[in-house]
């Protein structure tokens, strides 16, 4: 059974449709990236997932024994976020608080996780550096510790690499895609770089007048590339 599969979804705010009729499902270990133009409905539908918003129609069902609170997120962030006068541990932690319940404290465990996703991301020398004076790209690997400490399996990421300069963006790449596949984390992402899109995903999934979803492969081969100006070799037209 796929971890999660969109049944007919309609999308949007106060029945404004911005998205209909959209199917499409994510198998353990697939690296999906959601591609389309700007306002299609991408975070819209990433959101629905989290279950921040609701559906107009259609269903969302969750397999493998995945719940909501387990999912990993990292959004976008804002400029009031990007100076939270907290230590890179508190961020990095918080990550846990689905798994609380109740309790007052973290445990033991919970602490242990935060440390294992720190050094995934290799910021353990970051660990007591306050957030707010770190560079975007110790930010984004920060904000990315704090996500896998929600999940085991599931990571979605909104436009992950916005904003940071192109050597740090490959890094970022290369993280993710590491997380991928040597964790077996499923990744769903966002993005608007169709090229980092075409060289790490698995599958994609681009909204707009029309829908697509399928491989990589068959991606390439089909007429909704064209709106980026790829070829089937992957380069630029």
């Amino acid at each position: 059974m796929a971890l999660l599969t969109c049944e007919k979804l309609c999308l949007g705010y106060d029945n404004n449709i911005i998205v209909k009729d959209l199917s499409f499902s994510v198998n353990d270990g697939d690296y999906l990236c959601i591609v389309g133009e700007n306002g299609s409905g991408k975070s819209t539908l990433m959101r629905t997932v989290l279950g921040l918003q609701n559906p107009i129609s259609g269903d969302i069902i969750f397999g493998e024994g995945l719940k909501k609170n387990q999912i990993g997120y990292l959004p976008q962030q804002t400029q009031v976020q990007r100076d939270f006068p907290a230590s890179v541990w508190e961020i990095v932690l918080s990550g846990c608080i689905g798994q609380m319940g109740f309790a007052p404290f973290y445990t033991s465990k919970q602490k242990k996780t935060a440390d294992e996703a720190i050094k995934k991301m290799g910021i353990e020398h970051l660990k007591n550096r306050c957030y707010r004076e770190l560079s975007g790209g110790q930010q984004q690997r920060v904000l990315l510790s704090r996500a896998l400490c929600a999940t085991e399996n599931m990571l979605l990421l909104d436009e992950p690499v916005t904003g940071l300069d192109p050597k740090v963006t490959a890094d970022m790449y290369e993280l993710i895609d590491k997380l991928n596949k040597e964790y077996n984390i499923t990744i769903i992402m966002i993005s608007h770089d169709i090229d980092a899109a075409v060289k790490y995903a698995s599958h994609i999934l681009h909204i707009g007048k029309k829908v697509f979803f399928g491989t990589k492969a068959e991606y390439l081969k089909s007429h909704e590339s064209g709106f980026f100006g790829i070829r089937e070799d992957g380069e630029n037209i």
